[in-house]
């Protein structure tokens, strides 16, 4: 699977219909997370953002000083994104997320931010994993 933005043109901002067209049925599986995260934090600052051209558009739901998800739009799929702490990391390691998530995050190269995984979402078997690391997000 190609690992780039869908969205590469700085001057297109994606709508949600082109979103749902790159996405194709992935599109309702992109909606229940990013609605997801919205009900377990309301105030959420939800937002399309371009870094450049290399990595194109991608979404991010934030609060005011950190990014609690990133939504990275692919051909017929997307990735979710997450930073997570030391703290953070520890309690997904107590956790029932799935062993490869668990062996991804602990060999996550470990920067001042954190350590960053990025999950493939090509169907829905991933969410109780997505919404588990959600919920460790915001706890900590």
């Amino acid at each position: 699977m190609e690992d780039s933005s869908v969205f590469p043109d700085i001057t297109a901002k994606p709508t949600d219909k082109d979103l749902a067209e790159k996405l194709d049925s992935k599109y309702e599986l992109w909606k229940q997370i990013h609605d997801m995260v919205l009900s377990k934090y309301p105030n959420g600052l939800a937002e399309w953002n371009y870094p450049g051209k290399k990595y194109g558009w991608f979404f991010r739901i934030k609060d005011k000083k950190r990014a609690i998800i990133y939504l990275l739009p692919r051909n017929q799929y997307f990735k979710v994104a997450f930073v997570f702490g030391d703290k953070a990391v520890n309690e997904i390691m107590k956790s029932k997320i799935s062993n490869d998530i668990k062996t991804e995050i602990s060999q996550a190269t470990k920067y001042a931010e954190g350590r960053g995984i990025r999950i493939d979402v090509i169907d829905d078997s991933i969410i109780f994993d997505i919404e588990q690391l959600i919920d460790i997000k915001l706890n900590n």
